[in-house]
């Protein structure tokens, strides 16, 4: 089964969790998107909730109802991808630059569902650079702060400002994105406390204690694993 196949896999099988009548937080990426077309294939009487600008009309289209973020009361389940899947459900998230609006979404749920292909699972997060979502205004004085505090955890990466076609990346809120090679996080949490305490860091992407069930897709199929 090749990698997309698995993301297929577990986006329809995350897809088939949703009951009508839920109010549903639609994850960003490739993944996701998997989910949200396998959701909009069974044509229940929801309502989505998107994490980016991009999933919002992506569903939209397929013609899946949005609301805003507060407008429908709390989110029944949120579905959404992961860039690494740790010990205990722990995440890393962000790669697609919706890390912000992800939590924030994620947070304003009763159950969160995170689906991923095999490839994503690992022993300890840290290969994949840690996104760091910062406030674009004054960010190059932000990443000395980040510096200090990416030091007091023993994590000598030197932060690295994302950019395309010659400009920094943007997320839907305006920030610009920071990855950090982090190698290893031996401390989740003890590096999340210390990042969301600079000034200027809208947010990381972490996501820890948040997830209630994972959805892996593997060549023998999907595999539930729970915190």
């Amino acid at each position: 089964m090749s990698v997309e196949d698995q993301k297929r896999a577990t986006g329809e099988a995350a897809a088939a969790i949703v009951q009508p009548g839920m109010v549903v937080g639609l994850g960003t990426g490739s993944t996701a998107e998997w989910f949200v077309r396998a959701l909009a294939v069974r044509k229940l009487d929801i309502v989505g909730v998107a994490t980016s600008r991009s999933t919002a009309a992506l569903a939209q289209e397929l013609g899946i109802r949005i609301a805003e973020l507060g407008e429908t009361g709390p989110i029944d389940l949120t579905v959404d991808g992961a860039d690494e899947i740790g010990p205990a459900l722990s995440l890393i998230k962000g790669g697609g630059a919706a890390l912000l609006r992800e939590k924030l979404v994620w947070e304003a749920s009763r159950r969160c569902v995170v689906i991923a292909d095999a490839g994503k699972r690992v022993t300890r997060l840290g290969a994949f650079p840690l996104p760091l979502e910062v406030v674009a205004f004054g960010h190059t004085t932000t990443l000395d702060r980040i510096c200090d505090a990416l030091s007091d955890c023993d994590i000598g990466a030197a932060p690295r400002l994302r950019v395309k076609d010659g400009s920094p990346v943007l997320t839907d809120g305006g920030n610009v994105i920071y990855d950090i090679a982090c190698g290893r996080i031996d401390a989740p949490a003890a590096l999340a406390a210390a990042l969301k305490s600079v000034t200027g860091v809208v947010d990381h992407g972490l996501f820890l204690d948040l997830a209630d069930l994972a959805l892996v897709a593997t060549d023998a199929g999907v595999q539930e694993i729970e915190p």
